[in-house]
């Protein structure tokens, strides 16, 4: 039962959480959050160290790694993700990438309630497993 002010007493007479006030659009009618890109790359890049430390498990105190970059774009509603990071090797490549694709953007859509429509990837270098210089050549 509602006792404050406006309120009848009666349930279902006062204004409650549906009703609106006057001279207000509907909900949808309001405008809308606009998250910029710069925020998008962010929260893109810290979805891609996660998913970099389950999918390409590369510790994150591994000498010469370096984190996740990532930049976005917002067209209409969808993001169009670019990230640049590092991978191990050997792995199954294609594998990893196509699955840090899908956590990337799963955990963008997550977090933003934004459709993401591309998620491409550079693989800035591969590291060794065994040392950061094994299999160098100088």
């Amino acid at each position: 039962m509602s006792t404050g002010p406006g309120s009848t007493g009666a349930p279902g007479t006062g204004p409650g959480p549906r009703a609106r006030a006057p001279g207000l659009p509907p909900p949808a009618e309001r405008g809308a959050t606009v998250i910029p890109d710069r925020v998008l790359a962010r929260i893109a890049a810290s979805a891609a160290r996660e998913a970099q430390g389950r999918r390409a498990a590369l510790p994150g105190d591994q000498s010469g790694s370096s984190a996740p970059s990532a930049t976005a774009a917002t067209r209409t509603g969808s993001v169009r993700l670019h990230l640049t990071l590092d991978l191990p090797y050997p792995s199954d490549i294609p594998h990893v990438c196509e699955r840090m694709q899908r956590d990337v953007a799963e955990r963008v859509t997550e977090l933003t309630g934004l459709r993401v429509g591309e998620v491409a990837l550079t693989v800035r270098r591969l590291l060794t497993t065994g040392g950061a210089h094994r299999g160098r050549v100088r």
